[in-house]
């Protein structure tokens, strides 16, 4: 994706895979640091990596939920392309971190930043993946995930924070 100058890191369970226990995952999440007005750059770059568009009218369905769908022709995993041009996000990307995947390097987000996303899934599933993520690296920044969280609880009226609290002292 270098190539396409396109911003970018990966997220959701292949970041888990990284950073927590090992466990199965069928998609990638790609977080990209772009509007939705440049998918015309993503959709150049998608043949020559053998991905498939997995809607019809791409361009309405990415304006109406952000994410662009595909799936990989031969493995049939799927690729998520999500679509974000936020302060936060753009400060993630940023701090995404370089992991050699071969003779490719990859930006993976960064522990914390998985965290964050994980805490405002909140499934199920979310919530293990912070607990393992948090236990195998005790040295996180637990000051920058609180910032943020709250950040988010003013603007969308939620409780992120009280919920990774909670997951911080259940953990401890």
């Amino acid at each position: 994706m270098k190539r396409a100058s396109i911003p970018y890191m990966v997220i959701g369970g292949q970041a888990v895979l990284l950073y927590g226990e090992p466990r199965l995952t069928r998609d990638i999440d790609i977080t990209l640091g772009i509007g939705v007005n440049e998918l015309g750059k993503v959709k150049k770059i998608i043949p020559p990596m053998s991905l498939k568009i997995l809607v019809k009218n791409d361009k309405e369905f990415v304006e109406r939920t952000m994410v662009l769908p595909t799936i990989d022709k031969k493995s049939g995993i799927r690729v998520d392309f999500i679509f974000s041009i936020s302060p936060y996000e753009r400060g993630a990307i940023e701090r995404a971190k370089d992991i050699k995947m071969g003779r490719t390097l990859v930006k993976f987000a960064s522990l914390e930043d998985v965290v964050i996303h994980k805490v405002i899934s909140g499934r199920g599933r979310d919530i293990e993946d912070i607990k393992s993520i948090l236990l195998k690296n005790p040295g996180y920044d637990s000051d920058y995930i609180a910032r943020w969280l709250k950040e988010f609880d003013h603007s969308l009226g939620e409780n992120f924070l009280e919920i990774f609290t909670n997951i911080e002292k259940e953990i401890s």
